[in-house]
């Protein structure tokens, strides 16, 4: 592989082109055809890790034709100038990520983001992704879904932002540590219910991929013992579709609090749980009053 991990960019003459290319998420045999010629003929290779963009090129029997330069969540910011200057320009500039497509949980954003300001090309090289793979392996519907990202670290703010997912009907699709992935379902089972279906996928397209199906209450339970490794891909059902009718005090109760702990005041969350589930604000009011009182008759008869 030729050029120098940090060497300074020259731009070329002409328009510029951004080009975001997928790489494999576990098996080399997944890249896509064009990966190799975008390799050979582009101005500037941004990556994440160039290490592992040796050993990619190598296994692809590709030599890199221009300048190879980091690109990752350390320096994201204060090389994206950089990079679009180049662009601006005329060079055309791949960008690649350790596995996946950039951009997606990954650096990226900010270099599109930019060049879409400067009126810049972008286009892309499809290629695997672990959100679309573990979505289609899972078994849950794939007809409405949404990407989550990774859960924050601390376990109070990780709870918080699950709560607020609860009556989330769409399939959702997270990723996590395989470090905190026992602590993740667990927080999940409280948040969602532990009846909630749900799929682990591990190590997608490698040698020891694994996909472990079932509801949260038992995936918490085989990850319990914390030993779980491997990149890990988490897929969620979405809520049950509600029928107000079905819907008795309680349930709307908890309905207005998850809201309520996400941080909409109490008459917007009840007015968004009528409308969501289909029922009069007064009736969805009344269940949160007749809770809070006897809340209240409890407290004082103790």
């Amino acid at each position: 592989m030729t050029g120098s991990a940090d060497s300074p960019l020259s731009p070329a003459t002409g328009p510029g082109t951004l080009v975001l290319a997928g790489t494999p998420i576990g098996d080399v045999a997944d890249a896509p055809p064009r990966l190799a010629a975008e390799l050979a003929g582009a101005d500037v290779v941004a990556a994440e890790d160039t290490r592992r963009l040796r050993r990619l090129t190598q296994a692809l029997g590709v030599q890199v034709g221009g300048r190879v330069v980091s690109y990752f969540e350390g320096n994201e910011a204060a090389r994206t100038p950089e990079l679009v200057e180049a662009l601006a320009g005329g060079a055309r500039v791949l960008l690649v990520t350790d596995a996946g497509m950039p951009s997606v949980s990954d650096p990226g954003y900010r270099l599109v983001a930019a060049a879409v300001e400067r009126d810049i090309r972008v286009t892309a090289v499809p290629g695997p992704s672990a959100v679309l793979t573990a979505l289609a392996l899972s078994g849950l519907p794939v007809d409405r879904f949404c990407f989550e990202g990774f859960l924050p670290r601390k376990a109070g703010e990780r709870l918080s932002r699950l709560r607020e997912a609860a009556e989330e009907r769409r399939t959702m699709v997270y990723f996590e540590s395989p470090r905190r992935l026992d602590d993740t379902l667990a927080a999940m089972a409280e948040a969602f219910g532990d009846e909630r279906r749900a799929a682990v996928c591990r190590e997608l397209t490698k040698t020891y991929e694994e996909i472990r199906r079932g509801t949260l209450k038992e995936l918490a339970e085989w990850a319990a013992p914390g030993d779980v490794r491997g990149e890990i891909t988490v897929v969620v059902a979405g809520a049950p579709d509600k029928d107000p009718g079905a819907l008795g005090p309680d349930q709307l109760v908890r309905l207005v609090r998850v809201r309520e702990e996400a941080g909409e005041r109490r008459k917007e969350a009840i007015a968004a749980v009528a409308a969501e589930v289909g029922l009069p604000k007064r009736e969805v009011f009344d269940a949160v009053v007749a809770a809070k009182n006897a809340a209240g008759n409890a407290a004082g008869g103790s």
